[in-house]
């Protein structure tokens, strides 16, 4: 299990080539990236992303344990970036390795659900200069309630 909260770009190739090698019995590797996107209507200058050092690592590594056990995962990955992020750049990655593909795929879409709405994050969009708050929405609260009727 890797967990890295980090400001600096991560390296998808080189993360997933340190992921797998070290993965045994494993027959489905599922991978995630999530990129800054601009929004439609409006020019994002850039996103901004705040956490708590040692809290936010913590919440992940105990969710990664819950994927861990619902779904007998073999090893998972999440890297999140914070700071000052650009329309374009990586923002996360997870992925997931289990013997089965349904489980590496159920177990990362959960983590990614949760990273959306539950990890402690606080996110800051810039558009055209003015500063707004990002919350969870309702389609994001919805994807992660679905976990809880298993």
């Amino acid at each position: 299990m890797y967990v890295s909260v980090q400001n600096e770009v991560f390296d998808f190739s080189k993360e997933i080539e340190q992921f797998s090698k070290k993965l045994n019995n494993v027959g489905a590797l599922v991978t995630f990236t999530g990129i800054v996107r601009g929004k439609k209507s409006e020019t994002l200058d850039f996103m901004f992303i705040e956490h708590y050092p040692g809290m936010t690592e913590n919440q992940i590594t105990s969710m990664i344990n819950n994927a861990v056990k619902r779904w007998n995962i073999n090893d998972a990955l999440v890297i999140h970036r914070y700071g000052k992020l650009e329309p374009g750049e990586p923002i996360m990655m997870v992925a997931t390795a289990a013997e089965h593909r349904r489980e590496a795929f159920e177990a990362a879409e959960y983590l990614m659900d949760y990273l959306k709405s539950r990890a402690p994050f606080w996110k800051k969009e810039v558009i055209n200069g003015k500063e707004k708050w990002v919350d969870a929405t309702v389609d994001d609260e919805l994807a992660l309630d679905r976990w809880n009727k298993f």
